[in-house]
C-alpha cells in the first residue's frame, strides 16, 4: 500500500485549521435518550432504560425467563440497592418521579429466575455543559456478548464542565480524558477536569506525522464530493471529511492512541471527545464499537443519536458514516486489515480491549 504525500496549500489549510475535520459544537439540549448497559447476553435480548423529563424511568427487557425482579443500583457491578418489582420474562417497569433519591447516575439491576442477570441504564449523564456525554458500553455484539457499561463514554467538549458536573464524573469513576481536538480548538477552550483525571491527546488533524495519505488524496476529494452530491449530503465538507479520516495518515495515529488508551485504561473509565462529540468522536466511536463486533446497524444508530443528544436532527447524517467505511474498503478492503495496517493496532491490544470492555 503505497503512501502518498501532498503539497496543496487549501488540503493543508484545512488540515490545520480543522474546517474539513472539525465542526462547530452544538449546545442544543438532549431529547431523552435510551440504553441497555449489560451484565450477560444471557438470557436477555434485548432491554433499555429510559430516563422521563420528569426525573423518572421506563424500563423494558425481553428475555425467556419466566419472572425478572429489578432492582436500582448506583454502580453497574453493585448486587444490592433499592428492590423495585418483578415483572414478566418479557415486560415493562415505571419507576415513578421520587422513587429513587438524586444520584449521579441510577443503574437498574434485572434478575431472571434462570440465568445471569442484565444491568440497564439511561445512556447520558445529563450534564447540561456536555449534552452530547453518552455510555457507548450496553451493545450487545453479534455473538451474544455485551459491551460493558460505565467504562467508556464519548462526549462533546469538555470546557465548560461546573463543579458539580466534575463531582458526577468523579462519581462515575472517570481517570482519563482523550482529547481529538486540534491544537488551536485546546487552546481556545481548554479542557475544565477534575483532580486526578488523566489528560492526552490524540489530535486527528496533527500534521506531527507529515500531511501524507494512504491513496491518492485528489481522488478521495472528487470522489467524496460525488458522492455527498449524490446522496444530497448538506454539508459537503462533511461528507469530504469523513473519508479524509481513513486516508489521512495523522488521524491514523489519533484513532491508535485513542483505541490503545482505552484497552490499557486500568484505573477506571475513559471518556473521548472532539468538540461537538459526533464527527471525530463519532467515527472513534465506530472503530471501537466495530472492533468489539457490534452490529454496523447497532453503531449506526448510535452515530445518528448525536441527532437526539445535541437536539439538532441535522447534525449528523448517516452517508457520513458510510463514506468512512467505504474508504476503508477501498483503501484496505476490509476493517480487520484497515485495523492492522491503516491504524497498525496488534493482536494483544485488540484483545487487551475486548477483554475489558466485553462480558457474555
Amino acid at each position: 500500500m503505497r503512501t502518498h504525500r501532498i503539497a496543496g496549500a487549501v488540503l493543508a489549510t484545512a488540515l490545520l485549521t480543522g474546517t474539513v475535520m472539525a465542526p462547530a459544537a452544538l449546545a442544543a439540549p438532549p431529547a431523552t435518550a435510551t440504553a441497555a448497559v449489560a451484565q450477560s447476553a444471557v438470557p436477555f435480548t434485548a432491554a433499555t432504560a429510559t430516563r422521563t423529563a420528569d426525573g423518572g424511568h421506563t424500563l423494558t427487557w425481553a428475555s425467556p425467563a419466566a419472572s425478572v425482579t429489578v432492582t436500582a443500583v448506583t454502580s453497574p457491578d453493585a448486587t444490592t440497592g433499592t428492590a423495585l418489582g418483578t415483572a414478566p420474562g418479557t415486560g415493562s417497569l415505571t419507576v415513578a418521579p421520587g422513587t429513587l433519591p438524586e444520584a449521579g447516575r441510577w443503574y437498574f439491576r434485572l434478575v431472571p429466575d434462570s440465568g445471569s442477570p442484565l444491568v440497564v441504564a439511561d445512556r447520558s449523564l445529563g450534564l447540561a455543559s456536555a449534552r452530547n456525554f453518552r455510555d457507548i458500553g450496553g451493545y450487545r455484539t453479534t455473538d451474544g456478548r455485551w459491551v460493558r457499561p460505565g467504562l467508556v463514554y464519548r462526549s462533546n467538549k469538555l470546557s465548560k464542565l461546573t463543579d458539580a458536573e466534575q463531582q458526577r464524573l468523579v462519581s462515575q469513576k472517570l481517570t482519563l480524558d482523550v482529547d481529538l481536538r486540534n491544537v488551536q480548538e485546546r487552546y481556545e477552550e481548554p479542557d475544565r477536569l477534575p483532580a486526578g483525571v488523566r489528560y492526552q491527546v490524540a489530535d486527528v488533524v496533527s500534521l506531527a506525522h507529515g500531511i501524507r495519505f494512504h491513496d491518492s488524496a485528489l481522488m478521495t476529494l472528487a470522489e467524496a464530493i460525488a458522492a455527498g452530491l449524490f446522496s444530497g449530503s448538506s454539508d459537503l465538507g462533511q461528507s469530504i471529511g469523513y473519508p479524509f479520516m481513513v486516508n489521512f495518515v495523522g488521524a491514523d495515529y489519533a484513532f491508535h492512541d485513542l483505541v490503545t488508551a482505552v484497552a490499557t485504561n486500568t484505573s477506571g473509565a475513559t471518556v473521548f471527545h472532539c468538540s461537538a462529540g459526533k464527527d471525530r468522536t463519532g467515527w472513534g466511536t465506530a472503530v471501537l464499537l466495530t472492533l468489539l463486533g457490534v452490529p454496523r446497524a447497532t453503531v449506526e444508530a448510535d452515530f445518528l443519536a448525536s441527532n437526539q443528544y445535541t437536539g439538532d436532527p441535522e447534525a449528523v447524517e448517516l452517508s457520513w458514516l458510510r463514506a468512512a467505511y467505504a474508504e476503508v474498503d477501498q483503501i484496505y478492503g476490509d476493517f480487520d486489515t484497515y485495523v492492522r495496517e491503516g491504524l497498525k493496532l496488534d493482536d494483544a491490544t485488540v484483545a487487551a480491549l475486548r477483554a475489558k470492555l466485553l462480558t457474555d
